[in-house]
């Protein structure tokens, strides 16, 4: 069996596309220097790295210059959060409730050294509203953190009206920064980073098809990093760049982000979301089954057709995954970076019931995923389902 074929925890993580690292591993292994040095061998892995630089801009539609490599979507999103510290005074942070732990944990302990860490409530949908936000904002309001996309739900949020209704709140005054992670939105939904009002956003490479070890960071305008070092990436990010690691990230941009002048991925996105919409339906009509959150099933609009979430009445989660793994087909609980934890701090911000919370899964796509695997995967979860009734 295919396992990259039954494979449905791209929210975790994504196969690698073999030829782009096998590429990059080449032109790296030639080009070995480090940038920062000023001999001709730095010289050339600098001018690599720079290239991979601007290719990863085209393809986000941005300016080189924003552009900060990073070791991950996780320091991309603590990098602006972090940034704040330098500050003279302590302030308040909002941060949406529907987070992933790299925002979420890190606000938790800056919270432990005195400053103000408000959550944003989500409603039913997951969903964070302008309103939500605006009703929150206060004239000592640093930061706001909103993420693109939900790792569990798949649940998009208004990142543009939120930008527009905090510019417009902060008519007269300083405006917060907005920052986005965006590790779930790049290559599942379209994106515009350079939409006004938006100052930062983070993206992580192995969830695009990419290797792990290397994100990027989009900063509309610099900021001042808290964590200092040897100064490379202007400062906002010390230590010796990752060359390989930008060079296939740039790569995978190029072939997987989407946007209309990407067609074969603007392709993609549009024939997933038809399918996702013919799989939830499908899903939602089997014994015991209920979506999460089930206004998804009136409302595809709002939810990226590559996260899934659905529980099973009766049938915990980690059974259900147990029971899909014996049978070659491989999904998750959700984030896999609280799965030891086992709890859906998610599911709880959105109000779902402990029982639901409990039995609920994770299906996540992907731009391999085929008709014909996600149609095999619902015959083995109603397989599973009609074992249990």
């Amino acid at each position: 069996m295919n396992n990259k074929e039954h494979y449905f925890d791209w929210a975790a993580t994504s196969p690698a596309d073999e030829d782009i690292l096998k590429e990059s591993l080449e032109l790296t292994l030639e080009n070995w220097g480090n940038p920062s040095s000023a001999h001709q061998i730095g010289k050339n892995a600098r001018t690599v790295l720079e290239q991979a630089r601007e290719r990863a801009a085209k393809a986000l539609e941005v300016k080189p210059e924003n552009i900060y490599f990073t070791s991950g979507g996780t320091e991309s999103d603590q990098i602006p959060l972090l940034s704040v510290l330098n500050k003279n005074s302590k302030g308040k942070v909002l941060i949406s409730s529907i987070e992933h732990p790299a925002v979420r944990e890190q606000a938790l302990a800056m919270k432990k050294c005195g400053w103000n860490i408000v959550q944003i409530p989500a409603d039913k949908n997951g969903i964070i509203t302008p309103e939500a936000v605006t009703a929150l904002l206060t004239p000592d309001t640093m930061l706001v953190t909103v993420m693109a996309v939900n790792n569990e739900t798949g649940s998009i949020q208004p990142i543009y009206k939120i930008a527009d209704a905090i510019t417009e709140w902060s008519q007269g005054k300083r405006k917060p920064k907005f920052h986005v992670d965006c590790v779930q939105a790049a290559g599942k939904i379209p994106l515009n980073l350079s939409y006004k009002g938006i100052d930062s956003a983070a993206f992580s490479a192995h969830k695009i098809c990419g290797p792990r070890g290397i994100g990027i960071l989009y900063l509309k305008d610099p900021l001042e990093a808290f964590l200092k070092g040897g100064g490379q990436e202007k400062g906002i990010r010390s230590g010796t760049e990752n060359v390989f690691g930008a060079v296939a990230f740039s790569k995978c941009l190029e072939r997987y982000f989407i946007k209309e002048s990407n067609p074969t991925a603007f392709t993609n996105y549009t024939e997933q979301k038809d399918e996702t919409i013919s799989f939830v339906k499908e899903l939602s009509e089997l014994t015991g089954c209920t979506i999460v959150p089930p206004g998804r099933l009136e409302n595809p609009e709002l939810f990226s057709p590559y996260v899934v979430q659905a529980g099973f009445k009766n049938i915990p989660g980690n059974v259900m995954l147990r029971a899909l793994d014996a049978k070659g087909f491989f999904i998750s609980t959700g984030s896999a970076c609280s799965t030891k934890k086992n709890s859906r701090p998610v599911l709880e911000a959105m109000h779902v019931p402990a029982d639901l919370r409990e039995t609920s899964v994770r299906f996540s796509f992907g731009p391999h995923t085929t008709k014909k695997a996600i149609q095999e995967l619902l015959q083995a979860v109603k397989e599973v389902v009609e074992a249990f009734y």
